[in-house]
């Protein structure tokens, strides 16, 4: 035998780790996919509305819509997640998009509060910080599952001082409240990305498509969750 063949015994071995590498790659590159595409629908859901006076108009007249709009998220999202496992891969994924579409439609009004210049430049600080972070988790050997626990508080308790400070308006509170929050996503986008990595490389065969989906979905969450923060260091005001 040649002395570079594989022995025999560990050939059926290198074929399944091969197979399983190739699997997570499959899944991994449909996430990545399917949130960047989650990305453009909400951006050009967001460019119409502001581009159109009739919806601004109707926006204005009706601001409760927004309030309605945000329990919609919240209802799609706890929905996918639930029911992930009950989910047809198409019907999840036209969730997910349908959930794009909503946020775009929520986030229109930062177009008429910021420059369209310092958005851009936001996004690609954006785009360099999340690609930054999900390599890392995709490439580091460390368990990061204590991050995840610890994010989580960290999240809950952004959560509250966001709610606290509705009523307190403080600026500084606010400041505070942007940098916790960069930190957090920074963390929860590698942490996210580790996990559906690992999820990608336990799941049963057809469960793809929708792993890809819940996937995508929390990254997506991450990415734009790290913009708005972002957004409040580096963004300019249109009235400057």
């Amino acid at each position: 035998m040649n002395r570079y063949d594989t022995p025999p015994e560990y050939r059926g071995a290198n074929s399944g780790t091969i197979a399983l590498d190739q699997r997570v790659s499959r899944v991994m590159r449909s996430v990545y996919v399917r949130m960047t595409l989650g990305l453009l629908v909400t951006a050009l859901t967001a460019l119409w509305c502001y581009s159109t006076p009739a919806v601004i108009s109707f926006f204005a007249a009706h601001s409760a819509v927004m309030w309605v709009l945000m329990l919609v998220e919240i209802g799609l999202v706890l929905g996918i997640s639930a029911g992930i496992n009950r989910l047809s891969s198409p019907t999840a994924t036209l969730l997910f998009y349908l959930f794009a579409v909503v946020n775009g439609l929520m986030l229109f009004p930062i177009f008429m509060v910021y420059t369209h210049t310092s958005i851009a430049k936001t996004f690609f600080i954006t785009a360099g910080t999340f690609g930054a972070m999900s390599i890392f988790g995709y490439t580091t050997s460390q368990d990061l599952t204590k991050w995840g626990s610890f994010l989580f508080m960290a999240l809950i308790g952004l959560i509250i001082a966001s709610v606290v400070n509705i009523f307190a308006h403080s600026t500084t509170l606010e400041w505070i409240i942007s940098g916790a929050g960069v930190l957090i996503f920074v963390g929860l986008t590698a942490w996210d990305t580790q996990k559906v990595k690992a999820m990608a490389a336990m799941a049963p065969d057809g469960a793809g498509g929708r792993l890809a989906t819940i996937g995508a979905l929390s990254l997506y969450l991450d990415f734009i969750n790290l913009f708005l923060y972002l957004l409040r260091f580096f963004g300019s005001s249109n009235n400057d």
